[in-house]
């Protein structure tokens, strides 16, 4: 592939007269002109250069696309910034190398919200749902904050009003604008549970004022969500435990995590929830409950979630390497802690919980031969006791927390110790 590099075009609903003087000239000696056919007939006739509409699906296309055309003067159309939720990422990834790619950006869509409703850009949350799943707003849904969301369609807003009403925040304010900056600009205002605005253009942009209503839940960013927040069958890693258990994993942006025996997914969901780029694949055996898993990763908002249904440790098989595991069942299965910590780069984070004697002589060994931290965590409830209250003590939870060092890294784990 030639070394040219690829320049990129924003644009926006105003189209060609709201280009800068270097874009519209880039546009004119592009030998070809590649983008949406709607961005592709903003053009005047005089960009004379051969017009190529992306296929569909776009990223898998780009690669090639770009072989075609190598060495001739490439230009790409794209909407507002191509850096900001944009094509530019993508051509990134396949050029390989920033010295290849001229941006030329056009203010975004999300500026032209903000200015017109005067909300500071840098205290306003963005979330694009072009291409993405809509539970995934569930997880941004906090009184006080504002919302800015990319739209998939005509009937983005609607689907954003149905399930904030479902999610309990229907009392939400809605702004829905459409063509931002171009001549047929238009804003539609109201709530979420009285959302009644048809369908419009599909070039809009949703702000969302998150109000909850009186009986919604609330569920802070803090790990430790309520036991309530999860569909279970008792299969559920407690509260307060999962508290402590998130502490010891230390989730950070981008990191992958394990949850090996998911039960109803807590672990694995709350992880999620502690950035939008964390990631996590959690592996249940039992059919029901890894569907239930899948439905909990819904209601929460990582609806990402991947959820494998088999038996550890064969089900780890081929899993993209984790930077923490969670064990949370199946201890006692021949070779599944040594599968696990094998999978484990230097710095990754193992924890194992259990309430069996002997998934805990499991642990203790472990501890003694990789060491870290042995907890016994043990939480009682104020219940009543005929006129009085006293306390009812939950099963206490044995925990492992331990860090891969350098020295552990360079050599396989031992094999189990059989129960």
């Amino acid at each position: 592939m030639s070394h040219a590099p690829v320049t990129v075009v924003g644009i926006g609903a105003d189209g060609w007269p709201g280009l800068a003087p270097g874009s519209q000239e880039a546009l004119r000696r592009a030998e070809v002109t590649i983008g949406g056919p709607r961005q592709l007939d903003l053009l005047p006739p005089d960009c004379a250069g051969e017009r190529v509409a992306w296929p569909s699906p776009l990223r898998p296309a780009v690669p090639g696309l770009l072989a075609e055309h190598a060495g001739r003067r490439v230009c790409v159309l794209a909407s507002g910034d191509p850096m900001f939720f944009g094509i530019g990422r993508t051509l990134l990834d396949a050029l390989g190398d920033t010295a290849r790619l001229r941006v030329m950006p056009h203010p975004s869509s999300v500026s032209y919200a903000c200015a017109r409703l005067g909300w500071p850009l840098d205290d306003t949350d963005v979330l694009s749902l072009v291409g993405r799943p809509l539970a995934a707003l569930t997880a941004a849904l906090h009184p006080g904050r504002r919302l800015l969301l990319l739209s998939a369609g005509a009937g983005t807003p609607a689907e954003v009003a149905a399930l904030l009403t479902a999610r309990g925040f229907g009392p939400s304010r809605m702004t829905v604008l459409e063509q931002l900056g171009g001549e047929r600009e238009h804003r539609g205002d109201g709530t979420a549970d009285g959302w009644a605005h048809p369908p419009g253009d599909a070039l809009n942009v949703i702000a969302v004022e998150p109000r909850r209503a009186p009986h919604a839940p609330r569920l802070p960013l803090t790990p430790g969500l309520p036991d309530e927040s999860f569909e279970h069958d008792g299969q559920l890693t407690k509260r307060h435990v999962r508290a402590v258990t998130l502490a010891a994993l230390a989730p950070a942006p981008g990191e992958l995590l394990w949850d090996v025996g998911g039960g109803s997914g807590s672990i694995g969901i709350e992880w999620m929830r502690a950035h939008r780029s964390c990631r996590a694949v959690t592996v249940e055996r039992d059919p029901v409950r890894a569907a239930r898993i899948t439905r909990n990763a819904e209601a929460l908002g990582v609806p990402a979630l991947r959820v494998v249904t088999g038996a550890a440790p064969a089900a780890l098989a081929g899993l993209p390497a984790p930077d923490a595991v969670f064990v949370g069942g199946g201890l006692t299965a021949p070779g599944l802690l040594a599968a696990c910590w094998d999978a484990l780069p230097e710095g990754g984070r193992l924890v194992a919980n259990t309430v069996t004697l002997e998934s805990e002589a499991r642990l203790a060994d472990w501890y003694r031969r990789h060491g870290g931290e042995l907890t016994r965590l043990a939480v009682a409830r104020a219940v009543p006791v005929g006129g009085f209250t006293g306390w009812r003590q939950a099963m206490p939870v044995t925990q492992w927390a331990v860090v891969k060092t350098a020295e552990a890294a360079a050599e396989p784990a031992q094999g189990d110790l059989q129960p």
